[in-house]
């Protein structure tokens, strides 16, 4: 009987586990501690950067669960969603939308205890605006959709940020600026791969509304503004001159694929939708290393 109940059990947590969308909570949080190292100046508390993170994380798991429940209709009909747990009958949607919130609550209760009320409410925030912005309000309304939806996966920053100081100075938002313009070429390449399972779902991603010419001009001048972000962010934030080397260097292989993207259409999509993730992750990694050089 034991050996019957386990791996009913191990796929039920298994199925909870994907609701949460743990791969793109990683990207989030890649961009969270590189933010704390640069508002200490140094490398912060240890005790605060795991505090940050696991409330960063719950709070992330919390929004992607209640957004689960919220498209199970329309992620029932995309090729690249119809495995998730909800439109597999896996989890019934009331369970999950109350693990959602019970996530939600236990990210700011921690938060409040370990952190500081300022980045436990920025999480908070995040999660509403994620959840009744975006997935409620503008996915299913408007290709705008993920620009302005792209602002609850920047937010990470401002919990860093507030975390180590209690406020949110002038460079939390240029890091939050920098991952509010990287957001819609990262998406865009992704939906443009996957144009036909949105049409289908009758969500008005740019390539569906506007097609494929003008989504591709779009991720051009978002990457190109992702880049001057990040240049503009070493007098902003005091970086050195090897952090601006690395961004500079970086938004050529950024905007390299992006041009690629323009010329080839949908056949650069995916590794631009890769790079892109690479891109992020080590323009963060240099602002995390910059104030430790000079120490």
């Amino acid at each position: 009987m034991d050996l019957a109940i386990r791996p009913a059990a191990r796929d039920a947590i298994g199925a909870y586990v994907r609701l949460t969308k743990p791969r793109i909570i990683v990207l989030l949080l890649i961009t969270t501690v590189p933010t704390m190292v640069l508002a200490a100046g140094r490398w912060p508390s240890t005790l605060l950067v795991l505090s940050t993170l696991i409330g960063g994380t719950v709070g992330a798991a919390s929004a992607n669960t209640i957004n689960m429940v919220i498209d199970r209709d329309i992620d029932a009909i995309m090729r690249r969603t119809r495995t998730r747990p909800l439109p597999a009958h896996a989890i019934e949607p009331r369970a999950a939308l109350v693990f959602g919130i019970v996530l939600a609550a236990l990210s700011f209760a921690f938060m409040v205890a370990t952190v500081n009320l300022l980045a436990a409410a920025l999480t908070q925030a995040a999660i509403a605006f994620y959840v009744f912005v975006y997935t409620m309000g503008l996915k299913r309304t408007t290709p705008q959709n993920i620009v302005i939806g792209g602002a609850a996966g920047a937010v990470p920053v401002l919990v860093g940020w507030a975390a180590v100081t209690g406020t949110v100075g002038a460079p939390a938002w240029v890091l939050f600026g920098i991952v509010f313009m990287w957001t819609p070429p990262h998406f865009w390449a992704l939906a443009l791969r996957h144009a036909e399972d949105y049409a289908a779902a009758k969500v008005p991603m740019m390539p569906v509304v506007a097609g494929e010419e003008a989504t591709k001009r779009q991720i051009v001048v978002y990457a190109v503004a992702t880049v001057f972000l990040t240049v503009l962010l070493a007098p902003v934030a005091g970086l050195s001159v090897v952090y601006l080397a690395l961004a500079t260097g970086l938004g050529g292989w950024l905007v390299g694929h992006a041009f690629a993207i323009w010329q080839m259409g949908t056949r650069a999509a995916y590794p631009l939708f890769r790079t892109s993730i690479l891109y992020l992750a080590f323009v963060f990694l240099a602002v995390g290393i910059d104030p430790l050089l000079s120490l």
